[in-house]
């Protein structure tokens, strides 16, 4: 958009902002500029907006979220903020980073810090933290964030700092370019194994993911490291992203990780939550193209755990 105005208001104040539609939006639906103009805020919960008649065009009333806009109209909205909206505010967190450069930060993200906000966490979360962190942040989808860990998993994960950037880990990511290993334990006694089975909802729980006929294709490698009264140490390799999917996999071959509730995870050996970590990262820097790996060495929880099964070397490869 030309010419984007704001103005004022507080996180609980009606904020309008107005912009003049570019030549290159001349035929789009209103409710997609709207997202331009205001990508904090749902794009349905903006189509609500112009439901009540917050939208203006050319000062009237804008009418329907499906109507065309022309070159040179301006467009006014009132922002009625939300939960989701406000949660987009930036909130200083410390912040355990393995690397950063003006395109690429890599962290240690810990358990219990959940990535993105979402219905019962709207702040302090990682984007809050990351919004604090630099500027770009507020510029960028998701304040950078292309690929998430659980809240209860810890370990090593990527956020992209410029908007270059951002598109190549996007698009790494998708081609399979980006390689993540992980380190579990889990109940019973795991064979190494490849497990190839699609992941989807779960149809009889809201909070659970599962292996079903219809769900994405998603594979795993396990490789088992040892085994101790009755749990596994293991280390898994992801060649797909799908939500928890590691938790599934193993969940879905009668192996649930240990204290992971969701998918009957018994506690054991001091480990309160789901004893996953995020062990090593490699990829091409998203800019440079340079080649980039890191190791993360999990928290003490999962490490007293790991020993007591394993022994005392934890790989980080």
């Amino acid at each position: 958009m030309d010419g984007a105005e704001d103005e004022g208001g507080t996180d609980d104040a009606v904020e309008t902002r107005a912009a003049v539609v570019e030549a290159a939006q001349h035929g789009e639906r209103l409710d997609r500029v709207l997202v331009s103009m205001a990508g904090e805020f749902s794009r349905s919960h903006l189509q609500h907006l112009i439901d009540l008649g917050h939208v203006r065009l050319d000062g009237q009333q804008a009418g329907a979220a499906s109507r065309r806009v022309k070159a040179g109209q301006r467009v006014e909205v009132e922002l009625v903020p939300t939960d989701e909206s406000r949660a987009f505010r930036p909130q200083p967190m410390a912040l355990s980073i393995l690397y950063e450069d003006e395109h690429l930060l890599v962290l240690d993200k810990p358990a219990g810090l959940v990535v993105h906000p979402a219905p019962g966490n709207w702040s302090g979360t990682l984007l809050n933290g990351l919004l604090a962190h630099h500027a770009a942040a507020s510029t960028l989808p998701r304040a950078g964030i292309v690929h998430r860990l659980d809240k209860d998993t810890s370990g090593v994960m990527m956020v992209g700092k410029s908007l270059p950037a951002v598109t190549a880990l996007v698009r790494d990511i998708a081609a399979r370019d980006v390689h993540r290993r992980y380190l579990a334990l889990a109940q019973g006694a795991v064979a190494t194994q490849r497990i190839d089975a699609p992941i989807g909802r779960d149809p009889v729980s809201r909070v659970r993911m599962a292996v079903v006929a219809s769900g994405k294709p998603a594979r795993t490698d396990v490789e088992c490291l040892a085994q101790h009264e009755g749990l596994s140490a293991v280390r898994c390799t992801l060649h797909t992203g799908r939500t928890h999917q590691i938790r599934v996999h193993l969940a879905s071959r009668g192996h649930p990780l240990v204290a992971d509730a969701v998918y009957g995870g018994r506690p054991a050996l001091g480990m309160v939550r789901q004893a996953l970590h995020a062990v090593r990262l490699e990829l091409e820097h998203p800019v440079t193209r340079a080649p980039l790996s890191f190791g993360c060495p999990p928290p003490e929880d999962f490490s007293t755990a790991w020993r007591a099964i394993a022994g005392v070397t934890i790989p980080l490869d």
